[in-house]
């Protein structure tokens, strides 16, 4: 039977971050899976103490602590690293807006007005600026509080999202013309209940184009299955053989028992975890010689929770992705293979959440495959994720030409 390997990043949560969490919720949290897996080793004593679980599953595994090698805490950059490219530049927030010149250009290209221009949540933005926008149609504009990225919000039943993504790519290219140093551009889609201002699926990226050849690449040359799961393909933006993207609840299988925890159950996880159930249950049935690859990515720990003061909101997600992967090692054959990691960290301050590049956990377990070779690796930071999936499916020293 071929090998799947399953990377899933569970976003924002770095080793400092889920002590900070752990430290202000006060009580005891139940992580079964995660500490089986070792996560406990690489926290301090007193938040070990604070962490139940029972769970004594044997595995193969190993846990080690990771830094990122690239300078900007972005999930972007993070999620890049992974994949073989490290990215030396540093991207700033625009605390003041940005450029008027730059945004009378994307008005002339798309042949809307902008207004706000100012540093807010996406919310935030939204509840203070819809009437105007749902009137005019001018495009509420407005500066991320820890990506360096410009997001422009649009309902879709005011603007399509054919003209969102239009909207979105217009406005990236004409910032790279103006070398603002931007990431992303967001396309913020939303709809409105009354005053419920409701993000919905169709958001759209536009990103910085890949620097380089990456490990799905060398995959797909390999014809090694490739498969993104949830904003992983917008992320690091190539090919793959298959992207999975679940929005409706009615294609959650109930027999998992997937939770969702906010409790206008605005969470995504679950849909993303019955995509990486999905995509393993594939890899068994569905010829592929070569083995399958699955890159997914848990990001309620971020967009519902990393950037507010609601620490029970974010302890609950993180039980709950506890479980999930709980539910993803049952799916997985012997000689599967699962990495867990974050992409970057968060450092709460009084007002908000902020993206913070500080050790990371790097938990790789098996039920069977002997582990011992392919974490031994000769690469640091982020690219030891992409250099242990290398390895194991034998394609390391291609990947070693990516990195060095």
């Amino acid at each position: 039977m071929a090998k799947t390997a399953i990377v899933t990043v569970i976003d924002a949560v770095g080793l400092k971050t889920l002590e900070y969490l752990i430290k202000k919720y006060g009580k005891k949290i139940t992580l079964e899976n995660l500490s089986n897996l070792g996560i406990k080793e690489l926290l301090s004593e007193e938040s070990s103490q604070k962490i139940k679980n029972k769970s004594h599953i044997k595995l193969n595994k190993k846990a080690f602590e990771i830094k990122q090698l690239s300078k900007t805490a972005d999930s972007l950059i993070g999620h890049r690293e992974m994949v073989g490219l490290v990215d030396n530049n540093t991207y700033e927030l625009f605390p003041n807006g940005f450029p008027k010149s730059y945004l009378e250009k994307i008005e002339k290209a798309v042949g809307r007005k902008t207004f706000f221009n100012q540093m807010a949540g996406g919310v935030e933005a939204i509840e203070k600026n819809y009437e105007r926008h749902e009137k005019t149609g001018d495009l509420i504009v407005y500066a991320s509080k820890c990506d360096p990225l410009i997001q422009i919000a649009m309902n879709e039943e005011i603007i399509s999202v054919d003209e969102q993504r239009f909207i979105a790519d217009t406005a990236f290219k004409i910032a790279m013309e103006e070398k603002i140093p931007i990431t992303r551009v967001i396309a913020r889609s939303y709809k409105r209940n009354g005053k419920e201002i409701i993000r919905t699926p169709n958001r759209y990226d536009a990103v910085l184009p890949l620097k380089g050849k990456t490990l799905i690449d060398v995959m797909n040359d390999r014809f090694i299955w490739t498969v993104s799961v949830g904003k992983t393909s917008d992320l690091v933006n190539t090919k793959y053989y298959e992207k999975i993207k679940i929005t409706k609840k009615e294609f959650i299988d109930p027999k998992l028992k997937l939770r969702f925890v906010h409790p206008a159950q605005k969470d995504s996880n679950p849909f993303n975890v019955q995509g990486i159930i999905n995509a393993i249950n594939s890899s068994k049935v569905i010829y592929r010689p070569y083995g399958t690859f699955i890159f997914a990515n848990l990001v309620d720990t971020d967009s519902l929770y990393g950037h507010t003061r609601d620490v029970e909101g974010a302890i609950k997600s993180i039980e709950e992705t506890d479980r999930a992967v709980g539910k993803i090692m049952e799916t997985m054959d012997k000689d599967d293979i699962l990495i867990i990691t974050a992409d970057h960290g968060m450092e709460h301050k009084e007002d908000y959440g902020y993206h913070s590049n500080e050790e990371l956990f790097a938990l790789v377990c098996s039920k069977k495959y002997d582990l011992s070779t392919i974490t031994k690796t000769k690469t640091s930071g982020l690219l030891q994720i992409g250099e242990i999936t290398a390895k194991y499916f034998g394609i390391e020293k291609e990947y070693y030409k990516l990195t060095n």
